[in-house]
């Protein structure tokens, strides 16, 4: 990162630090609200995989709270343009151009791969996981899920998801620092075929399309990291080059 930000002083940076802190709360504030008159359509999105299910609360304030947290996560999810925007507008000036550079591809390609998993989770493994544990119902034993637990249970799962659908950004980060190269990453790629294999029948129901469904992706995933982290190198060897010239 560069030394100085245009000659500003530190009350300077403290003081643009304070604006866009400001922006960023109002704007997630407003945007909250929002999320709060739509909650019901929310939680609605929420246990359609498990079908028809009435979620059940056991204090009196765990409903409003449970609608509140998922209130609140509508409105990161809403304001997230405007917070990504403060944020970028903040470091941008201490950035070096080859930084400046990179960072709004790779930012908008996590964005892509958070998006890609939460769909996939929700589309496919979310409902069988579900109606997996629906299954332990039995005489004398039925399923009744508090909204906080589900909700809970819900987002966490979804936003597990995307977290691991950055796999391929974080091979390509470690390339671009010299950590992994492709050559590393495709000698362990028959550990890490047993280490998803393994993963995904731990975490999807016992049954092999479930684990296919899961494992799949995760390997696809691999191999794309594989061809990021190509690239990562096929760029720091032009770089190199150029420097050198």
């Amino acid at each position: 990162m560069a030394k100085k930000w245009d000659g500003l002083t530190l009350f300077d940076h403290l003081e643009e630090l304070r604006k866009r802190l400001f922006i960023s709360i109002i704007t997630l504030f407003i945007a909250t609200i929002i999320g709060f008159t739509a909650v019901d359509s929310l939680r609605g999105i929420l246990t359609r995989p498990a079908g028809h299910l009435d979620l059940i609360f056991v204090s009196p304030p765990e409903a409003l709270m449970a609608n509140f947290r998922l209130a609140l996560i509508a409105g990161i999810l809403i304001s997230m343009p405007v917070l990504t925007y403060q944020f970028l507008a903040f470091i941008f000036p201490a950035l070096y151009k080859n930084e400046k550079k990179i960072i709004l591809p790779v930012m908008a390609a996590m964005l892509l791969f958070f998006t890609a998993g939460i769909s996939f989770a929700y589309f496919t493994v979310f409902p069988y996981t579900i109606i997996f544990f629906m299954q332990f119902a039995s005489e004398g034993l039925t399923a009744m899920f508090t909204i906080s637990n589900y909700l809970t249970f819900a987002t966490n799962f979804l936003f597990a998801f995307g977290v691991v659908f950055q796999l391929p950004i974080l091979f390509w980060f470690l390339g671009w620092l010299h950590i992994v190269d492709a050559a590393f990453l495709r000698s362990q790629r028959k550990y890490a075929l047993l280490f998803i294999v393994v993963i995904a029948a731990i975490l999807t129901p016992p049954d092999v399309v479930s684990q296919i469904m899961m494992a799949l992706p995760l390997l696809v995933l691999y191999e794309i990291g594989i061809i990021l982290v190509v690239i990562s190198q096929r760029l720091n060897k032009k770089k190199v080059i150029k420097d050198e010239i």
